[in-house]
């Protein structure tokens, strides 16, 4: 059987390509870096739970995937450049073939955008992932919750619901055939940090977050730190094929709202800016949608394609009982 010293020299060591700016990376008892001339740090941390965040038998590589994308996502949110990351894991056992393809998932990801792997943790017990991201930004330019204005227009990159209605086949919840099902399931499994798109909005965006617990969710963090209300515009929700067919078929406007997991961005920015986004989004090739607007309202509403106004779900909250949160579509995936 493998040691923890074994496992650290075989999976981690060397797993990411190294970077200019680590001057002591794993081995030591802390990383030692060199920041950028110029750059404020930005770090992110997030836990997945097996039984929780994702089944215990769930595909290796592609948890080694989304556990490094949701911290990048943190980062695109507020408009950073992914430089390092550490990696704490909880193990059952140290079983071999499950880190090899974990660390494919993660390390193929790392490459994309650069990431070095610089130290982390490894202990056995239930299955437990923490990814802590760290980047630089710009003096002055990071992204925040906080600085949506009255008038602003409000816009989200990819798509809304896939993610979401994938997690609802998987759990029996609804069927989609096979053709559907694997439209949707990669939004679920291996999610697209928008690292290229936070960076391009430093100074477009008034305010900005990824969507993790549902659009409705974020939308209200944004919301309450900047002091205004929003109304989202349904018939304007990017939509796929697939969620688009759900919605038909059970008038359910609330999963593209509601369901966690899209880690997409959503932002504000003037509306005298709108053109400039379309050009950011042309450039990078990435799908934003305007979906609604900033206002002075007293609360949150959404208004359906016929009119009806209604109040997006509550999304996704850990700690909330899961019978006031039915039309969420995270937990116990």
């Amino acid at each position: 059987m493998a040691s923890e010293f074994d496992v650290i020299r075989r999976y981690f060591q060397e797993a990411t390509a190294a970077r200019d700016d680590v001057i002591l990376g794993i081995g030591d008892d802390c990383a030692l870096l060199r920041i950028p001339p110029g750059q404020q740090l930005a770090v992110s941390m997030d836990t997945l739970v097996a039984g929780r965040h994702f089944v215990a038998d769930a595909n290796p590589t592609n948890l080694g995937h989304k556990a490094l994308a949701v911290n990048l996502s943190d980062l695109a949110a507020m408009g950073a450049t992914p430089a390092w990351v550490t990696l704490s894991l909880t193990l059952p056992a140290a079983d071999t073939t499950w880190l090899t393809h974990f660390m494919q998932g993660f390390s193929a990801l790392a490459a994309t955008y650069q990431v070095q792997l610089i130290g982390g943790d490894t202990t056995r017990g239930p299955l437990s992932i923490t990814v802590q991201a760290h980047g630089y930004v710009p003096p002055d330019q990071a992204l925040r919750r906080a600085g949506a204005r009255v008038g602003d227009n409000i816009y989200v990159s990819g798509t809304l619901g896939d993610a979401g209605l994938a997690l609802a086949a998987q759990q029996g919840r609804y069927p989609l055939d096979a053709g559907a099902r694997s439209s949707v399931q990669p939004h679920l499994d291996r999610p697209t940090p928008r690292v290229a798109l936070g960076c391009a909005l430093r100074q477009v965006a008034h305010a900005a977050i990824d969507i993790s617990d549902g659009l409705g969710a974020d939308l209200q963090h944004i919301c309450t730190a900047s002091g205004v209300v929003a109304q989202i515009l349904a018939q304007h929700l990017p939509l796929s094929a697939t969620v688009r067919a759900y919605i038909e078929q059970t008038q359910d406007w609330q999963l593209p709202v509601s369901a966690g997991d899209d880690y997409e961005l959503l932002f504000t920015a003037a509306r005298a800016d709108e053109a400039r986004i379309r050009q950011i989004a042309r450039d990078l090739a990435v799908p934003v949608n305007c979906i609604g607007e900033i206002t002075a309202a007293e609360t949150m509403v959404m208004v359906l394609p016929d009119g009806t106004r209604c109040t997006p779900g509550a999304g996704y909250d850990h700690f909330a009982d899961l019978a006031e949160v039915c039309q969420n579509m995270q937990p116990d995936t």
